[in-house]
């Protein structure tokens, strides 16, 4: 199976809104309060938010077979060289077939004078701190984050690059 990865255009804009709210429902199930979870999909993945996205930030989608089934969004390089890696979701059938990892290393080659990848995740979510385990994350700082009236224990977590 081969993934590619390419830059985010307008016309994937739809898809990239369906695999955040396919995967988001499927990651955060008995984690996120289900109203919750459709107040932020609709406001952070609105069609204007997602225009913004893409004209300031480096927003990647990954594709089997001409179907996008996965995208990451990098914040631009600040001047100390860091970034934050502020989503990245693959359609639960594509996990752990390489897509997440395709996404992380193009962003990495895409950002000249990248040095650290910052993340926050929450803490029940098992297959997010695996797999940012797994490619060199460290956790610094576990914090609360009150997340639309629900308190979330999120890690925050670093990758020198």
């Amino acid at each position: 199976m081969t993934v590619e990865i390419r830059k985010m255009l307008p016309e994937d804009i739809k898809d990239v809104q369906h695999v955040a709210s396919k995967t988001w429902k499927a990651t955060y199930a008995g984690i996120i309060p289900g109203e919750v979870q459709e107040n932020f999909l609709t406001a952070a993945y609105s069609d204007e938010n997602m225009e913004y996205r893409m004209n300031h930030s480096l927003l990647l989608v990954a594709e089997i077979k001409g179907k996008v089934v996965g995208f990451a969004n990098f914040s631009p390089v600040n001047e100390k060289g860091e970034v934050e890696l502020g989503a990245i979701y693959i359609y639960p059938e594509n996990q752990g077939a390489g897509v997440g990892t395709a996404l992380l290393n193009e962003g990495i080659k895409l950002l000249d004078e990248v040095k650290e990848i910052y993340i926050n995740v929450e803490r029940d979510n098992e297959i997010g701190k695996m797999f940012y385990k797994a490619k060199g994350f460290k956790p610094i700082r576990e914090f609360d984050d009150n997340f639309d009236g629900h308190v979330l224990k999120t890690i925050r977590m670093v990758l020198k690059v």
